[in-house]
């Protein structure tokens, strides 16, 4: 047991080795992103299935609350937590359209969309993250600004994104503990650019 934990301590440490030659710039301008919509008074909005939803509600606690040190409220929705929208959603119409909807309510130009998945996104209603793609293609219409958390199994959803955080990775736990780093990095760069605390 003992040489599982290390190959899989070895395996997580290489993969964020990765980051530091493959994302440092895109993670910069997300982060720039964001915190320019804050800056102009509007809002962030975040979706993700299955642990990637949770990772959607924790980037919001982190922004509405804090992250390093106490500080005004930042705007942020995980669309993931309204229960009774989210299934009044996928009863009346399709699963597809549980983000969407939601963009298209609160969503306005000059807020930021955040999607997060491990794998791709599949366009055709009621396929693999179909409801990613509906939420993203809301964004666009919207004109707001589209940033992804995703992995380098991604490639349908990259057209719908202004900013592309790809994990150098395969391995879906493995993506899921990068995107946490990378979650917790854009955390730290919104709260020292609007509030300049070292």
């Amino acid at each position: 047991m003992k040489v599982l934990i290390k190959e899989r301590i070895k395996e997580g440490l290489a993969i964020k080795k990765d980051l530091l030659n493959s994302c440092i710039d895109s993670i910069a301008k997300a982060g720039k992103i964001i915190s320019d919509a804050f800056k102009k008074g509007n809002k962030l909005l975040i979706c993700g299935n299955g642990g990637s939803a949770a990772d959607a509600q924790h980037i919001a606690g982190e922004m509405v609350n804090k992250f390093r040190f106490d500080r005004a409220p930042l705007p942020t929705i995980a669309l993931t937590t309204d229960t009774s929208i989210i299934s009044s959603i996928a009863n009346d119409s399709s699963f597809s359209f549980i983000f969407s909807k939601q963009v298209e309510a609160l969503g306005k130009k000059g807020d930021v969309l955040l999607t997060i998945t491990t794998s791709d996104v599949d366009f055709r209603r009621g396929m693999h993250s179909s409801n990613l793609a509906m939420a993203l293609k809301t964004a666009k219409a919207k004109r707001m600004k589209t940033i992804g958390l995703v992995s380098i199994k991604s490639k349908k959803v990259l057209r719908l994104l202004d900013v592309a955080i790809k994990i150098p990775s395969f391995d879906t736990p493995h993506i899921q503990e990068a995107h946490l780093l990378v979650e917790h990095i854009l955390c730290d760069i919104v709260e020292q650019r609007l509030f300049k605390k070292n």
